[in-house]
């Protein structure tokens, strides 16, 4: 084998298995009003406030800062005191919540666009196992909500 197609078959190996380590982290809102800012400090621009139990993408992490991407695909930083290991997850739009993972059982709810739901289990086959704040546990299609 030529040198130039060893170096490359070695790029290639290594770039696919850096994909393959790569998996998406998210993390919650600890704390209602908690503060989103454009870069890693308490003098730079505030720029918007969120609420608790708020999926956020965790993307970066510099000192006691957090860089992090919401929904709408926003960029912002906050101190990683404020962020929760909780995960939840956001409705995208208008939901069925079915007591088990499979759209022909029962109907326990609709869920609005927006609403907030603590995740319990991806079960890995499309469904997730989720927590109203009322209590009510059951199971929603992973593509209707944001934070998984």
């Amino acid at each position: 084998m030529h040198k130039p197609l060893i170096k490359l078959s070695v790029i290639a190996a290594l770039v696919l298995s850096a994909n393959a380590a790569f998996a998406l982290e998210y993390r919650s809102v600890a704390r209602h009003g908690t503060v989103l800012s454009e870069a890693p400090s308490n003098e730079a621009k505030k720029l918007f406030l969120v609420s608790k139990g708020m999926p956020l993408e965790l993307l970066a992490e510099q000192g006691d800062w957090a860089r992090v991407r919401d929904k709408a695909g926003g960029l912002a930083w906050l101190k990683k005191s404020e962020l929760s290991a909780k995960h939840t997850v956001q409705v995208l739009r208008e939901a069925n919540i079915y007591k088990m993972a499979d759209a022909k059982s029962p109907l326990l709810y609709r869920a609005g666009k927006d609403l907030l739901l603590d995740l319990q289990d991806n079960t890995r086959t499309g469904w997730l196992k989720v927590r109203h704040r009322d209590g009510v546990i059951g199971f929603i299609r992973i593509e209707e909500v944001w934070g998984v």
